[in-house]
């Protein structure tokens, strides 16, 4: 049996999760973290059976009892911390906030292997972007220009999104696109180039009803492929992905990105 400590427990993506655990005859929540709740029941935080409880920190929740798993999904504000405080406790970390960069999981991974623990981290546990990330990757083996459109809603503060950022990162360690024109050659405000990322220029766009979705355009000479995923306004997407981590994070030490690492072979 997996315990789980699931930070992030009254956010919007947990009640489907939470609801999967305990459909699950191999998971079972044991605690949860939340500011606004702490203190209460699982049961009266979530509406769940579980039997656990929720607290202000993953440090306080990890010193009440055992956890195998801590699943987050809180902000970008939050994740660095929460990740740590799992880490050296010995717990293993399945990461769906975004907001961490390179530097951060360069970080955390030396952290990971030094308590011998393991770390998922994507910025979309869909199946679908999962896809999509590797088709892309697939298709920069043999194209050599593009740009990513990030959407997300209008109150989404991190730029890039995990995932946009995540695609961007898996394709720079392919290669690198031909560059457009150079930016100290362009004629009116450099931003309107969007942000690099390992090469690939980001583009984000944050307005109300987008959740997350992410473009890729793969140029040539007269003709574009285009690669699209767009998540709903629930989060039935996230579950099989996010389970599918739980029960694989422990599998190896140190960190891996993205969903794609337990899908596809290497």
């Amino acid at each position: 049996m997996i315990r789980i400590c699931f930070s992030g427990v009254t956010g919007w993506t947990a009640s489907a999760v939470v609801a999967a655990i305990e459909g699950s005859a191999d998971l079972v929540l044991v605690s949860g973290v939340s500011r606004s709740a702490a203190g209460k029941s699982l049961a009266e935080a979530v509406g769940c059976a579980a039997e656990g409880r929720v607290y202000a920190s993953v440090a306080e929740a990890l010193a009440a009892g055992p956890v195998d798993v801590v699943i987050d999904y809180t902000s970008a504000a939050a994740v660095k911390q929460n990740a740590f405080e799992a880490v050296r406790a010995g717990a293993h970390v399945v990461i769906g906030s975004s907001g961490l960069t390179a530097e951060d999981y360069a970080e955390l991974d030396e952290a990971a292997r030094d308590r011998e623990v393991g770390v998922i981290a994507a910025g979309n546990f869909s199946v679908m972007a999962a896809v999509l990330r590797k088709a892309a990757a697939l298709a920069a083996e043999h194209l050599d220009r593009w740009e990513i459109i990030d959407y997300a809603s209008a109150g989404k503060p991190d730029v890039p999104s995990g995932t946009a950022r995540e695609l961007a990162e898996t394709l720079g360690a392919i290669r690198r696109p031909v560059p457009a024109v150079p930016l100290d050659e362009l004629r009116g405000p450099v931003e309107a180039r969007g942000a690099d990322v390992d090469g690939t220029r980001i583009h984000s766009v944050r307005l109300p009803s987008y959740v997350v979705s992410t473009e890729i355009i793969f140029g040539g000479a007269g003709e574009r492929l285009v690669m699209q995923h767009d998540a709903g306004p629930d989060p039935a997407p996230y579950v099989a992905g996010t389970l599918l981590a739980v029960r694989h994070v422990g599998d190896a030490v140190g960190v891996r990105r993205g969903l794609d690492s337990l899908l596809f072979e290497s």
